[in-house]
């Protein structure tokens, strides 16, 4: 059994964390830097990350190395550096872990490679599971408990990935972004991930969606998959922080700590066992989804219109999956509902 179906088997959610290149900026990391190179050369600064998400609850912590293949890093000249970036992210996050003295899941972030896969792009699935094994070794030989294989958009690069968290010896954790059409770039629906977390030879331990464009999208989103979801399914919610908006010169987003409470419990009810937060989640944030997750009753399953009611419109044609599935879209009220965030 690994750290995290231990806790699984004890516990009936899980809370990640929140934000990692939002929460590293604000430690002055410079736009247009590579996060990953942090792990080297301000190891004491991704140590502070990592910290003030456990400090804040977080039973899931994911490593800074969301951009840890030799495809990401190439640009800026570290492609031959992944095995040690990776390693060390690990280790870092390990050394905060041993020293919290509870049980935290080391979740080694894996993110898109940045290349298309074919036959749309050049790169080849042998190619796209070399580079991602490259990564993952480094992540396991760091202490790395699991693969958290995030933000994909394709069924390509998922099962890509997948392929190589199965042979490097990681479990796998993995999530899809969808955009403001309900789907990903590459065109997956949650209800289309949903079957192919069941199918694919090399199945993840939990799947669900981060990022995207914004918490009631997510669940909706979400909630979108409910016929392909069975009780033995560990659904994943971590939706960034409300929606981006460019202030006084930077982008914040718009999420307050409220939100993100409610947000938890919403995804609590409907069925989420993982929950956390993607872009602009602080650590103030995942501290109020834990009070909110630990002091609030359970529910029952909300429906689309609850979540809007709760958590203000939604931004795009998500709320369109409910009606290709027999469930009615709450037509012409989102817009009329309070925003809140």
């Amino acid at each position: 059994m690994s750290v995290i179906e231990d806790l699984l088997a004890e516990r009936d959610w899980l809370l990640a964390d929140g934000a990692t290149g939002t929460n590293l900026f604000a430690l002055g990391l410079a736009h247009g830097d590579a996060p990953e190179m942090w792990n080297l050369e301000s190891p004491e600064k991704v140590r502070a990350h990592y910290r003030s998400f456990i400090e804040a609850g977080s039973d899931i912590v994911l490593t800074n190395t969301f951009g840890g293949t030799a495809n990401r890093l190439k640009l800026h000249g570290a492609q031959d550096r992944v095995f040690e970036i990776n390693k060390a992210a690990a280790e870092l996050l390990a050394a905060e872990i041993a020293a919290a003295g509870r049980p935290i899941v080391n979740a080694g972030s894996v993110g898109p490679t940045g290349d298309l896969f074919q036959p749309v792009g050049p790169l080849s699935h042998a190619d796209g599971v070399a580079s991602f094994t490259e990564q993952m070794r480094g992540l396991k030989a760091g202490g790395a408990d699991l693969a958290w294989i995030e933000t994909m958009s394709s069924e390509e690069e998922v099962n890509a990935a997948l392929e190589a968290a199965a042979a490097v010896g990681l479990p796998a954790v993995c999530t899809l972004s969808f955009d403001t059409n309900g789907r990903t770039m590459m065109g997956v629906t949650p209800r289309r991930f949903a079957e192919l977390a069941h199918a694919c030879d090399h199945a993840p331990l939990a799947f669900g969606g981060n990022c995207g464009t914004g918490a009631p999208d997510l669940l909706a989103g979400l909630l979108s998959m409910a016929d392909e979801v069975g009780p033995g399914d560990v659904l994943v919610a971590k939706a960034n922080c409300g929606i981006p908006e460019f202030v006084d010169g930077a982008i914040r987003y718009s999420g307050t700590e409220d939100l993100m409470a409610d947000y938890a419990v919403l995804a609590r009810d409907m069925g989420a066992r993982i929950i956390g937060g993607c872009c602009g989640t602080s650590p103030a944030h995942v501290r109020a989804m834990r009070t909110a997750l630990e002091t609030r009753p359970r529910g029952e399953k909300p429906s689309l219109e609850r979540i809007i009611e709760v958590l203000g419109p939604l931004t795009g044609k998500t709320g369109d999956l409910m009606s290709a599935h027999g469930a009615p879209a709450p037509e012409g009220r989102a817009g009329r509902r309070r925003r809140r965030g």
